[in-house]
């Protein structure tokens, strides 16, 4: 007699779910670990400690420098360059503009049109019912798989989460976009650094908790095929 086998309404058998990384892999492997945190930081530390001891122009020479090293560096000992070069891409922008306008606060204008972009592409994909939190699941988790679309409870739980990114992603970039029409540079900066990686681990945790136990709770109610 042929055992059915039990359904997971992520589409992951309970041996797939048991294979994927746990969570603090999976934080760790979207952070960089701690050394992907302090690194992703360290050119926007140097830019505000050079700028108010100094001038504009070598705080974004300094910046620049010091993303390039990091980025060098980590080719050198063939480590995954992935977030030096984001961040490398991010300083770049940044110090473009302010290089270009005479203007500190500039360095972080890009930076806050792409987290109003973010927010705002997250909360219309929960209006529509394609929750980008899901879709990311899918490529980061669930090894390019979809199935939960076809679960109503985890559509709803994808759905919720993404407004709650959407939610805290324009909250944290209204503070930066106040800061910078009121010209405060100086606290643009701590705040750049303050509400960057800190909400997003909060988030990327509680996303990764809410989604394991609501797979985990259908996939023990759901009785086995012919019982």
């Amino acid at each position: 007699m042929t055992t059915g086998q039990q359904h997971t309404p992520s589409g992951l058998d309970p041996q797939d779910e048991e294979r994927l990384p746990s969570i603090a892999e999976q934080m760790a492997d979207q952070l960089g670990g701690w050394r992907g945190l302090v690194e992703s930081s360290i050119p926007v530390v140097v830019f505000v400690i050079a700028n108010v001891v100094g001038e504009l122009r070598p705080a974004v020479i300094a910046s620049i420098a010091v993303a390039l090293l990091i980025a060098v560096l980590r080719l050198v000992q063939r480590k995954p360059v992935r977030h030096a070069v984001n961040g490398l891409f991010g300083v770049g922008i940044g110090a473009a503009i302010a290089w270009r306008t005479g203007n500190e606060r500039d360095f972080y204008l890009p930076g806050i049109l792409y987290g109003i972009g973010y927010g705002l592409a997250l909360l219309l994909s929960a209006v529509i019912r394609q929750p980008l939190v899901g879709w990311i699941w899918s490529v980061l988790v669930a090894k390019g798989r979809s199935e939960w679309r076809d679960d109503p409870k985890l559509v709803r739980t994808f759905t919720q989460l993404t407004v709650l990114w959407g939610v805290v992603w324009l909250a944290k970039v209204g503070v930066q976009a106040g800061l910078y029409l009121a010209h405060q540079d100086t606290a643009l900066g701590v705040a750049r650094l303050a509400l960057g990686y800190p909400p997003y681990a909060l988030l990327l945790l509680i996303t990764v908790w809410v989604v394991r136990r609501v797979t985990r709770e259908d996939a023990a109610v759901t009785p086995l095929p012919g019982a």
